[in-house]
C-alpha cells in the first residue's frame, strides 16, 4: 500500500482512537464514582464533553475528506 493510499484512512483511524479513548475514560470515571469520588468523576465527564462537542465537526470534516477522494 502506498503512502497516498494510506492518507485517507488516517483521519478515520484517529477519530476511531479518540472514540475508543473516550469510552475507556468513561468506564474509568464510572469506576471512580462507584468508589466514592463523585467530584473526580464529574470533572472527568466534564472533560469528555469536549470530545462530544467536537464529534459532529470531526464527522463533517471526515465526510468532506472522503468526498474528495
Amino acid at each position: 500500500m502506498s503512502n497516498t493510499d494510506m492518507r485517507p484512512s488516517l483521519p478515520y483511524k484517529l477519530n476511531e482512537n479518540q472514540l475508543a479513548l473516550e469510552a475507556a475514560i468513561m468506564e474509568l470515571s464510572n469506576w471512580v464514582e462507584a468508589r466514592g469520588s463523585a467530584d473526580v468523576a464529574v470533572d472527568v465527564r466534564g472533560a469528555l464533553d469536549t470530545i462530544d462537542r467536537n464529534e459532529e465537526l470531526i464527522k463533517l470534516i471526515l465526510a468532506v475528506l472522503k468526498s474528495r477522494n
